[in-house]
């Protein structure tokens, strides 16, 4: 039980969230709220790289866990120890504001490509058009003829507007970008700006990427295309293009590392008396399973198709499992005869002795929206095993019933 959940809230994920949950949350928040995405994200992207720096180091989320911020703050690595936000997001995207050696570096501008479970089964090459910002060759980032620049007549040569607000006695001033001459100081005349860039310095190029998807690939890996990404004037070295994979949502199957796991929906009878079902597989194949009658399947039983997961890396003709989930459906009610033909048949009925003294009392369905407090002991009971949880479907997995 944690004391605090307000780094977990900020990130949008339960407090016994994995590593894999923790960056993939991370991930899409900090490109949602990054202020060159979101001029007004400034605040969340900070408050977002502070959670995400707790919760990824081992001792900062147990220190967190136990006394929440106040502990961190008592010498456990957070408050006035917190690196900048853009720091942590360069890490993580495998970028640096600054080099080793305290070079100025361009940040790295950073795409999501979403992909499908089956393309990473199946690995693929995908070509993508990417669109940078470039130092102007035909005048080398000048923005004009060579000496011609002349001081801004808007700012004085400063960059900057200033204005001055008068609040009956009080006097204040406010400073504005200069938007005459782009906060240069200078501008040109019309004769001698540049005609690629009118003027900019910078101009926009397209190019034509390949990033290659080989089979087993997994969600939030990179893919950094070195020199591909934005030049800044006055810095030598372009940032670099970094291509992120983000794993769409299967309709059948969930992930777990190299294996699948996938849901069947079987009724009594087949759980009982067995039965056979297909199963389309990602690399476009169908392969069916048997249950013989006599093996009873209860329900939220799993069972295990070896090398039909996921392809691994390290050789993709070898795969993790297929992981069966089962999800028994009970009927609502069945006939008196065939129940006492059931009761026959079944093993396990039992003759209940009644005291002479005991009352007769009445089961009936239970209306949550009549009492809460029923309603919560009921929750309470399901959360430690109950009668297994029929009618809700197996524990942990998401995915398609079929």
């Amino acid at each position: 039980m944690v004391k605090e959940t307000g780094y977990y809230d900020v990130l949008g994920v339960k407090p016994d969230a994995s590593d894999n949950e923790l960056k993939k949350a991370y991930r899409k928040m900090a490109l949602k709220f990054h202020p060159d995405k979101n001029p007004d994200g400034a605040e969340q992207f900070k408050q977002i790289s502070q959670a995400y720096e707790v919760l990824s180091d081992e001792k900062k989320r147990q220190i967190y866990d136990q006394g929440g911020e106040e502990a961190l703050q008592g010498g456990g690595g957070g408050g006035e120890g917190f690196h900048n936000p853009f720091d942590v997001f360069d890490m993580f995207f495998g970028g640096g504001g600054r080099g080793g050696r305290g070079e100025r570096r361009v940040k790295p501008t950073v795409h999501n490509l979403r992909v499908t479970l089956d393309t990473l089964y199946k690995g693929v090459t995908k070509k993508l058009k990417i669109s940078r910002t470039a130092t102007c060759k035909g005048c080398k980032g000048l923005g004009g003829n060579e000496g011609s620049a002349k001081e801004c007549s808007d700012c004085r040569g400063r960059g900057i507007k200033v204005r001055v607000i008068r609040m009956g006695p009080m006097v204040q001033q406010m400073q504005s970008h200069c938007d005459s001459c782009n906060g240069e100081g200078s501008t040109f005349l019309e004769k001698d700006r540049c005609k690629k860039c009118n003027g900019k310095k910078q101009v926009k190029e397209d190019e034509i990427i390949e990033v290659g998807i080989t089979p087993g690939m997994k969600d939030g890996e990179k893919f950094v295309f070195e020199g591909k990404g934005d030049e800044v004037i006055g810095i030598e070295k372009p940032g670099d293009f970094v291509v992120v994979l983000d794993e769409v949502e299967h309709e059948k199957f969930v992930r777990k590392g190299d294996n699948l796991i996938i849901q069947h929906n079987i009724d009594l009878s087949e759980a009982l008396c067995g039965f056979v079902r297909t199963i389309s597989t990602l690399d476009g194949r169908t392969i069916f399973y048997r249950v013989l009658p006599g093996e009873v399947i209860a329900h939220a039983d799993v069972k295990v198709i070896h090398n039909e997961g996921m392809p691994m890396r390290r050789a993709s003709s070898d795969k993790g499992d297929l992981l069966v989930q089962f999800d028994v459906k009970f009927p609502d009610k069945i006939n008196p005869d065939a129940a006492k033909k059931l009761a026959d048949l079944l093993p396990g009925k039992r003759e209940e002795i009644i005291d002479e003294d005991a009352e007769v009392v009445e089961l009936t369905e239970l209306d949550p929206q009549a009492s809460r407090r029923n309603f919560a002991e009921r929750d309470d009971f399901e959360g430690h095993g109950g009668f297994g949880g029929h009618g809700h479907g197996p524990q942990g997995v998401q995915c398609q019933q079929s």
